[in-house]
């Protein structure tokens, strides 16, 4: 019977004219030599993995007692974590199994080119994210929108850009898009404005109107004083005069804002029965003689 056994490091053992006794201890020979070194090896690695985010979590503890930002505390997170664990799984192949990878090196540098193309997105969006921490047009916790999705950004990773939407899911955006493409941050400003516009019929009382909504506007503790709130009208439409209203509020109290200012006015515009028009149409008929 002929039997091959291949090594940790890569060289062969093969095993010729044994019997049953033979090739068992053998295959304990090997058990005891290479296969305990290949156990400790992976056992090295898991240990080193444990200690590897131990360490880290050490050096963001410390950056955030030095007050470094957040965006940046968890881009060095990410990238330490990958380099350190690279580094560990080459150093217990290379050092401890005996592995030779000179071999693996020189078929990555002759395969060069390829692995470059292959990996150019990769490459774009490493570099990315280098440019979204040095030029910071947003940082961790801001709610953008970006891509054609929007959402509160979670992490600025080594490659992606973690977006948390408003029903809780999680978006990867790659970081060369977003370094290369256009966004907007919704929390860039401390202050946002609310616009927003409504209609009432054209035989309604305009100036009472104004005084309703400008009421409206005066009593909600949300709004800001300055810049001043404005209320008038923005336009005569097809079936209704249209006001505008537009006021200034924190950017944190931008939607509770927009929602209580659409329940008061329509209970307001009941009490004082101001009508709010609606689409209609008018149908004539005609006796075809």
């Amino acid at each position: 019977m002929d039997f091959d056994l291949k090594n940790v490091d890569g060289t062969v053992e093969t095993f010729k004219n044994l019997d049953l006794n033979s090739l068992i201890e053998k295959l304990l020979g090997w058990a005891t030599t290479n296969g305990f070194k290949l156990i400790v090896g992976f056992l090295i690695i898991s240990i080193g993995f444990k200690i590897i985010k131990k360490l880290v979590s050490r050096v963001v503890d410390f950056l955030e007692k030095r007050d470094v930002d957040l965006t940046l505390r968890r881009f060095l997170k990410s990238l330490i974590t990958g380099a350190a664990k690279t580094a560990l799984v080459i150093g217990v192949a290379s050092g401890y199994w005996g592995m030779d990878l000179t071999g693996v090196a020189a078929i990555v540098a002759s395969a060069g080119v390829a692995i470059g193309l292959a990996l150019q997105g990769s490459l774009s969006n490493f570099a990315g994210g280098f440019i979204i921490l040095l030029l910071r047009p947003f940082k961790v916790g801001d709610y953008i929108q970006a891509a054609s999705y929007e959402g509160s950004v979670e992490q600025i990773g080594v490659f992606y850009t973690h977006l948390a939407t408003v029903d809780n899911k999680v978006i990867l955006i790659p970081n060369g898009t977003l370094s290369n493409g256009s966004l907007i941050n919704y929390s860039a400003k401390e202050t946002r404005r609310v616009d927003l516009t409504f209609g009432v019929a054209y035989d309604s009382d305009i100036l009472h109107v104004r005084k309703v909504l400008q009421e409206i506007v005066n009593k909600h503790k949300l709004i800001l004083d300055y810049p001043e709130p404005f209320v008038g009208i923005m336009e005569h439409g097809p079936s209704s005069v249209n006001f505008v209203v537009r006021v200034w509020t924190q950017t944190s109290d931008y939607w509770n804002v927009y929602f209580d200012l659409l329940e008061e006015v329509k209970l307001r515009f009941d009490e004082e029965e101001i009508s709010i028009p609606y689409p209609q149409m008018d149908l004539h008929f005609r006796k075809v003689e």
